[in-house]
């Protein structure tokens, strides 16, 4: 599987970005094509000690890479992209990853 994985830094204000990631994002982010699966975790410590780095991360897994590329051509995917640059551009970051189950 690829997972399109979402790392959030700690927002100024949690409540305003809880809103409107849960209740805007979120399910925006749902409704793309192909998409099998999506955890939204909320990081609440490090191991270490101390503030962790990031505040929410979002796995969105899709079948292989051939199903995430067509998915990132629709127009759902393009709207999901514009709201999170639009609200949290600032504080995300994103990138790609392959499941390896060795």
């Amino acid at each position: 599987m690829i997972k399109m994985i979402a790392l959030y830094k700690h927002p100024e204000n949690k409540e305003a970005f809880d809103e409107h990631y849960f209740k805007t994002h979120g399910p925006l982010t749902a409704k793309i094509p192909g998409l099998r699966k999506m955890d939204v975790t909320r990081i609440i410590g490090s191991p270490m000690g101390g503030e962790p780095a990031y505040y929410l991360m979002c796995e969105m897994y899709y079948d292989d890479m051939a199903s995430f590329k067509a998915a990132m051509k629709t127009d759902e995917a393009r709207a999901s992209g514009k709201d999170v640059m639009g609200f949290a551009g600032d504080l995300v970051t994103m990138m790609i990853g392959e499941e390896v189950n060795e």
